[in-house]
């Protein structure tokens, strides 16, 4: 899963940032609302976590601007202005969901899987070929078998259990489960696929396609 953080609060954007990072979640961050209009257009999120009170270009217009062009991101307001006119005003501007300051973070991240996975049509449990994925407690199993995985190879493994059986492509992983940091030139998602399918045991679950990339 891929997350926009448009917050400008530099102390709360870093915390929040680091936790859904220790989550698993690839995670950009845009200090202002023309930061993150541009992130939010120009790459694919599942999520984008949008602070209503934004410099520059204020959050309601970004999110206004990204539910008219067609975005496929789930939009949730994360803002102080917590009344009830508050949330429907939100929602009636394109937001999906809205959650208001201070808030738990264990509920933030809920809410984000949960639209996540309405992104994706993904449902809470993924199966294939043996292979069990509760997305919302991040257990795998095989065979009744518990796997134990790193948030890096959930991710993939997410990734490829929701394109059900489709080729995903080095790049798309390499999009979707890591963030704007990630260097596109490394071996970094040929060597995390080869640990996941190393720990998938036998018979090889992860199909390679030379030149297209990764099927489960």
């Amino acid at each position: 899963m891929r997350v926009l953080l448009i917050e400008d609060e530099p102390l709360l954007a870093e915390q929040v940032a680091d936790g859904l990072r220790d989550r698993g979640i690839a995670v950009d961050l845009a200090a202002d609302g023309v930061d993150g209009l541009h992130k939010g257009q120009a790459n694919r999120y599942d999520v984008i976590v949008l602070d209503r009170d934004l410099p520059l270009v204020h959050g309601d217009q970004v999110c206004t601007a990204l539910a008219a062009a067609g975005n496929d991101a789930r939009i949730l307001m994360l803002t102080a202005a917590g009344e009830a006119a508050d949330r429907v005003a939100g929602l009636l501007l394109g937001a999906d969901d809205y959650l208001a300051k201070p808030f738990v973070f264990d509920e933030l991240v809920l809410r984000i899987r949960a639209l996540a996975r309405r992104a994706n049509n993904a449902p809470r449990v993924l199966r294939r070929a043996g292979l069990t994925f509760d997305t919302a407690r991040r257990v795998v199993t095989r065979d009744g078998r518990l796997i134990p995985l790193t948030t890096k190879e959930l991710a993939v493994l997410e990734i490829l259990l929701t394109a059900d059986g489709a080729v995903v492509s080095a790049e798309d992983l390499l999009e979707r489960a890591w963030d704007e940091h990630a260097d596109p030139f490394t071996a970094t998602v040929r060597v995390t696929v080869a640990r996941l399918r190393r720990k998938l045991g036998e018979p090889p679950l992860i199909e390679t396609l030379v030149g297209a990339g990764y099927r489960l």
